[in-house]
């Protein structure tokens, strides 16, 4: 049965999707930390992240780091934060989080109240932005 986040790159599910490449999906949360807040997937479905051959993870390295800079020229931070907890979805993926503080990847954090509206809005931000690093 494909994972959530396989319906989201399928199309089956709608999703602010920042950048896309053959093998790679960027879109953001829908219940961010902070706002900006992006999952960068394979679309690959493995659950783990170790368990990647080493090319597709060099491959979501890189791609994450594109979709950072992005992130980083529409979101005023002082870092992008980076976790793979890898618990909640069967499907790789990495959290790029804006951050100005450690606390603000603590994933028990209240989350950030963003409507739809604000969502595309700073989707289509960064899809601009990233435009210049991919």
């Amino acid at each position: 049965m494909p994972t959530l986040f396989s319906r989201i790159i399928a199309g089956e599910i709608p999703c602010h999707k920042v950048a896309e490449s053959d093998h790679f999906f960027a879109f953001l949360d829908i219940s961010p930390l902070t706002m900006g807040h992006t999952l960068v997937v394979p679309k690959l479905e493995n659950d783990y992240i170790f368990d990647l051959d080493e090319a597709t993870y060099l491959g979501l390295m890189a791609f994450s780091r594109q979709v950072a800079k992005g992130v980083e020229q529409v979101v005023a931070c002082k870092r992008i934060g980076v976790a793979v907890v890898g618990l909640e979805v069967p499907h790789t993926h990495v959290h790029l989080v804006p951050i100005d503080r450690v606390e603000d990847m603590n994933f028990r954090n209240i989350r950030v109240a963003a409507s739809d509206v604000e969502l595309a809005d700073i989707a289509q931000k960064i899809s601009e932005a990233i435009k210049a690093f991919l």
